[in-house]
């Protein structure tokens, strides 16, 4: 089996940084524990120390600590621009200062405790540490770049994952939390101690000699420098030819052999999207080969199990991916200038993701004939009631107004909320809609000839939610399977001449009981299989439903 290196350094960069993340989240929880008692941190560290004290634990510990230093500058030395989106040059950034502001620490620590068998504890370290106040401040930075540097791994490996959105708002006050936690209780252990400063000679018991520890520290702050110096050095030495890249606009751009086509891009800054940053996990980058495709590097393992997922043809490669050996002309696939989702230049990040919503599609049936028995003022007097009454019930529901098509609507439910609370969101809606209706119908009964009747769709599942359209018609909305499907469903409405026809999906994710529910597989053009589907006549009963889902006291709606 021929291994793939790419495939072999982000597995490496991933189960390194995950070690190195693990050892952040016990360390930073045995500092939190300051806020009790330094005696409670110091039992603590004995416990914290069992396993990263541990023969196997040091070899975990210090080797994903050199695997992910060595694989940085190899990335560096790869990166063929260094214009990126400024979170990457953030993380990166930290990652390189990392290492110079632990170097004290870890001297003051692990390798004191390597030569001497010393174990430096926290009544050795805080008073020292919080007695000046360049170690208290450096200490803290340390900590929190360290921090920082992890939860961008952590953000760019999880983003594109359709769990990610479900997880949020819990990874978020993790990541809040847990540093300042552990800075209130760095704080409070060196409070504590800071009047009874131990005597120098307390302090340096049973301790490698100062002076040998201040000569390795000097000597790693030597090696950290000179290797990304190294790497910078080596960046700049030009490489053995050169290669040409040219665009669909006429532009040709020459760049040196190791180049990817989207650095290319970006070195050039000609907008490209890439939502994954250019690490191959989505396949937005891609590029159709126009000429020179016999010419191309063959295709990497990771590359072609994202293309082959997409079903890509064979002249379509992944931008970031392809690094072009000979002169091609490339066409993006999904253009910048119409592509739906924030563009990714090197300035800035996209916005495109998948998150599982519920839809609603909501129509006003015989609206043409309407229109023709009313004056035009007053075709669009009615029509602006209408969607005032929709508009209010979606909004008051929790949802939010996507578009309104001619006299219909399309709501979205769950852009901030898991996929039960969007379903439950959406059935209220649609009940909303149908008590509203008859209530307009009722005011302006005089001026109808006959009365205003809806047809509502409504399904609930996965959606990829991006900014699409163009220019300043541009505007936050939702494509995919799911989408249509709801607006097939509207029009299964119409066909049963009933209100509303809601799939059993979005039904069992709101928890309602289908047991004694009929349902319709109904067929759906361009989708496999049927939809299980129910069909509801009087879309006001789906209020009953939605008060036995829901907890007493939740969002209990009164009628008049």
């Amino acid at each position: 089996m021929r291994l793939d290196p790419s495939r072999v350094r982000k597995r490496l960069h991933l189960i390194s940084g995950l070690i190195l993340g693990l050892f952040l989240l016990t360390h930073f929880a045995n500092h939190a524990l300051g806020l009790i008692s330094v005696p409670t941190m110091e039992r603590g560290r004995l416990v914290f120390n069992l396993f990263w004290r541990h023969p196997l634990g040091t070899l975990a510990l210090y080797g994903s600590l050199a695997v992910h230093f060595v694989l940085a500058l190899e990335s560096l030395y790869r990166r063929q621009t260094l214009r990126m989106p400024w979170k990457e040059r953030l993380k990166i950034g930290f990652g390189l200062a990392l290492p110079f502001l632990l170097v004290g620490h870890v001297t003051a620590t692990r390798i004191d405790w390597a030569l001497s068998g010393y174990s430096a504890g926290y009544y050795d370290l805080l008073p020292r540490l919080w007695g000046r106040p360049i170690d208290r401040i450096s200490q803290s930075a340390a900590l929190l770049v360290a921090w920082a540097h992890g939860c961008l791994g952590i953000w760019f490996w999880m983003r594109p994952r359709a769990w990610y959105p479900r997880m949020a708002l819990l990874l978020y006050t993790l990541a809040l939390m847990l540093p300042l936690l552990s800075l209130l209780g760095f704080a409070a252990g060196g409070r504590s101690l800071g009047a009874a400063l131990p005597s120098e000679s307390w302090f340096m018991k049973g301790r490698t000699d100062p002076a040998m520890l201040d000569q390795i520290r000097i000597a790693i702050f030597a090696a950290l420098s000179l290797s990304i110096v190294g790497v910078l050095v080596a960046r700049i030495i030009p490489m053995r030819g050169k290669v040409r890249i040219r665009y669909p606009d006429g532009r040709v751009l020459s760049v040196n052999r190791g180049f990817s086509v989207l650095e290319a891009s970006r070195a050039a800054g000609i907008a490209h999207v890439a939502i994954c940053g250019g690490r191959g996990r989505c396949s937005t980058c891609r590029v159709r080969v126009t000429e020179g495709l016999d010419r191309l590097p063959p295709v990497s393992d990771g590359e072609r199990a994202t293309l082959e997922r997409i079903q890509a043809p064979d002249n379509v490669r992944l931008a970031c991916q392809l690094r072009p050996q000979a002169d091609i002309a490339i066409a993006p696939v999904l253009g910048a200038e119409n592509i739906g989702l924030k563009v990714q230049t090197a300035e800035e990040e996209t916005g495109g993701r998948e998150r599982r919503i519920a839809v609603l599609f909501c129509d006003l049936r015989d609206f043409t004939r309407m229109s023709q028995q009313h004056l035009p003022f007053d075709t669009v007097f009615l029509l602006n009631r209408y969607f005032e009454m929709v508009g209010e019930a979606v909004e008051n529901s929790g949802g939010v107004i996507n578009k309104f098509i001619g006299d219909g609507v399309f709501a979205m439910f769950g852009l901030q909320s898991r996929i039960g609370e969007a379903s439950l969101q959406a059935l209220t809606a649609a009940s909303e809609i149908s008590y509203g209706i008859r209530l307009l119908n009722h005011r302006f009964e005089s001026e109808l000839n006959r009365p205003f009747r809806v047809a509502m769709g409504m399904h609930a599942g996965p959606a990829i939610i991006g900014r699409i359209g163009y220019g300043q018609a541009a505007s936050l909305t939702a494509v995919g399977d799911t989408v249509n499907a709801a607006s097939r469903l509207e029009g299964f409405a119409k066909e049963y001449d009933a209100e509303l026809a809601v799939s059993a999906d979005l039904m069992r994710h709101a928890g309602v009981a289908l047991d004694d529910q009929p349902t319709f597989p109904i067929t759906i053009r361009g989708r496999s299989g049927t939809l299980e589907t129910l069909i509801i006549q009087d879309a006001r009963s789906l209020a009953v439903m939605v008060d036995e889902v829901r907890k007493p006291g939740e969002m209990a709606v009164e009628r008049p």
